[in-house]
């Protein structure tokens, strides 16, 4: 019987046929995924979608007809976010003006306008704030206040405080329905021209 005889070069020949085919039976091909996400703030929904204050004036003592005393009222936004860097809370109070009468001036000694002070807070490591500044026939109503910049996203319950209600030169108050506004936005800083 003869024993084949396999020559070195034969024999290195056919094992690497055995390691190409090895490394061709399998490929490797990337797809890359790509995707966004766009700025975005949310206020939570008001856990009061309006405050009431009932009759304003005080209806006995030496005030009467004049503001009563009012205490703070509270609205939370529970769970507002914004998800980029660089964001500021901003709110607007907007006195709460008697309603049938316009803009026309009252009589002496009354007014058709109740100014107050509105607060949101925490965001930008402080507070916004802003007072409306009425005259007495309900004319520059508005007011605005920016808080400062908030370096990071974040989400946290914003908590909005009115305050300080008052009537210009402590005058009698008109008979009617008054109504104002809170505007809370959180959105970009302003970014300033060059």
């Amino acid at each position: 019987m003869r024993i084949p005889f396999i020559t070195p070069t034969l024999a290195l020949a056919l094992a690497g046929t055995s390691a190409f085919a090895q490394s061709t039976d399998s490929d490797t091909a990337d797809v890359a995924i790509e995707g966004n996400v766009t700025p975005l703030c949310v206020l939570g929904e008001p856990s009061q979608a309006s405050v009431s204050l009932g009759n304003m004036i005080a209806t006995s003592g030496s005030r009467v007809g004049r503001i009563r005393a009012i205490g703070n009222q509270n609205v939370t936004l529970p769970a507002s976010f914004c998800n980029f860097a660089g964001s500021v809370a901003t709110i607007a109070a907007t006195a709460l003006v008697e309603t049938a009468g316009g803009t026309t001036a009252p009589p002496p000694g009354f007014s058709r306008a109740v100014n107050f002070t509105a607060q949101v807070g925490q965001w930008g490591g402080g507070s916004a704030s802003a007072s409306s500044a009425a005259t007495a026939s309900g004319t520059n109503a508005t007011n605005e206040g920016t808080s400062a910049v908030q370096p990071l996203p974040r989400q946290t319950d914003l908590s909005v405080e009115l305050s300080g209600f008052s009537v210009p030169g402590d005058a009698l108050l008109v008979s009617g329905d008054y109504s104002g506004l809170v505007r809370v936005t959180l959105g970009p800083a302003a970014v300033s021209p060059n």
